[in-house]
């Protein structure tokens, strides 16, 4: 029987290592590909995560949302689902790199068709595309425009999937533009996912709200928690590599 090498986790020429939580995370990310934001620490930070739980990331990038919560938090296992080679295989690696390789998988594939079995999961996880394809400029990197803009998939295909995947009673935790926070509520609902918790990101006190994040439960009862506010980048700094 042949044994299965595991990836190479050393960077190309073309990535970096970077590191959190004090340098017990470690990142292999492209230089000047799709990298993550703050967006995705204060996704993990908001989540929320009871023992045991199951977790699938729609649209996974690097993994480090779920790879954040497999070390901070009881998650049992985490799978990540991306259709980009270049980023899945950075999350394969990073899985390897961290010592995660056997509670988190990732899948190269379409998150609108997910190879999953239904209510297979207690928490859906989603950093998507902010913008519509036809609003603002698109990126010229493809990585930048897919993470960026709707080109390979919607927000309704996104709750849709999450819709399936879900237990009853089930989380789903997204982070979406402030701007757009009328459609994410109401399209919650139409897939039948109860909107309970949300926390508003803005720039400052002077500014407009600039980012929200929601947790809504799967065939939950009405009920809305809004919780205090993040300032600016709350507690993190994201740097762009040297």
């Amino acid at each position: 029987m042949k044994s299965s090498r595991p990836p190479d986790t050393r960077p190309c020429p073309d990535e970096t290592i970077d590191a959190l939580l004090d340098g017990r995370l470690k990142l292999v990310q492209s230089r000047q590909g799709y990298r993550f934001s703050v967006d995705a620490l204060f996704l993990a930070e908001f989540v929320t995560v009871k023992p045991g739980d199951l977790l699938v990331d729609l649209g996974t990038g690097c993994g480090v949302i779920p790879l954040i919560l497999l070390l901070t938090r009881p998650l049992k296992q985490a799978l990540g689902i991306e259709i980009q080679h270049c980023l899945a295989c950075q999350a394969s690696r990073n899985t390897c790199l961290n010592g995660l390789s056997q509670k988190m998988k990732i899948l190269l594939a379409d998150i609108r068709y997910p190879p999953l079995s239904p209510e297979a999961a207690d928490i859906v996880i989603c950093n998507p595309p902010y913008r519509k394809p036809n609003s603002g400029r698109i990126n010229p990197d493809t990585s930048k425009a897919i993470a960026r803009h709707e080109i390979l998939v919607s927000l309704e295909e996104i709750l849709k999937t999450a819709r399936y995947l879900l237990k009853k009673k089930g989380r789903v935790a997204m982070i979406y533009p402030a701007e757009r926070l009328t459609d994410l509520l109401s399209r919650s609902r139409q897939h039948a996912l109860e909107p309970k918790r949300i926390q508003v990101v803005y720039p400052d006190l002077r500014s407009s709200a600039k980012l929200v994040l929601l947790e809504a439960v799967a065939g939950g009862n009405p009920g809305l928690e809004i919780l205090p506010p993040i300032l600016g980048q709350g507690n993190y700094s994201i740097t762009a590599p040297a």
